[in-house]
């Protein structure tokens, strides 16, 4: 029994026969009380340049060793500081567990216009023991030295006030230096435990 796809056969009994995806998995950094987990081109085994026109940051199970914490990320281009400028829009949706209140808005207090900051990825993050941020972040062409560095992040969490809580947050990394750093830190305390992929997706 054949498996088909767009007329092509993907599988014949039990053997695949093409490959299932273009995403090519690069690092990944697991937290343990760490203040920050960075992903640096060159170093560890990490790729961050022209080989890969994309690259996609997965965090999984982000905890925050303090409570109501936000979960943000920097920008290195080609010092030893993540603080890359940036311009960004934070769009938000919540629902408590208790069913008491529901809405859709765009978060101005967590937006930034030509900021040095990290970017707030998930914000009141909760540290009780089921409580964490989960999502993806897209980076765009990081070694281009002719545009800016577009990069798109959508995460949920369980906040410390029992709500669900989904972000999305996309903007522009305002340099045409090429981004040879990406870091990700709690607002204040540890990334008590959780996971950070990264993946290189190929032009094909």
């Amino acid at each position: 029994m054949a498996i088909i796809s767009n007329a092509t056969t993907i599988a014949d009994a039990g053997a695949f026969s093409v490959s299932l995806g273009s995403m090519v998995h690069i690092k990944t950094l697991t937290a343990s009380s760490s203040a920050t987990l960075s992903f640096v081109d060159g170093t560890d085994s990490v790729v961050l340049d022209s080989t890969y026109p994309i690259y996609v940051f997965k965090f999984i199970n982000i905890h925050p060793a303090d409570n109501s914490r936000h979960f943000g990320v920097g920008f290195r281009d080609g010092g030893t500081d993540y603080d890359a400028v940036k311009t960004t829009t934070m769009i938000k949706a919540h629902h408590y567990e208790s069913d008491s209140s529901a809405a859709l808005a765009y978060n101005t207090g967590e937006d930034l216009a030509q900021s040095t900051a990290f970017q707030y990825l998930a914000s009141d993050v909760g540290n009780l023991d089921d409580e964490c941020a989960s999502g993806t972040m897209q980076l765009f062409n990081p070694s281009s030295t002719t545009f800016v560095k577009h990069f798109i992040s959508k995460a949920n969490c369980l906040l410390a006030n029992e709500q669900s809580i989904h972000f999305h947050v996309s903007g522009y990394v305002n340099t045409t230096t090429a981004i040879d750093g990406v870091q990700f830190k709690m607002s204040s305390g540890n990334i008590d435990s959780g996971k950070i992929k990264l993946y290189g997706v190929k032009d094909s």
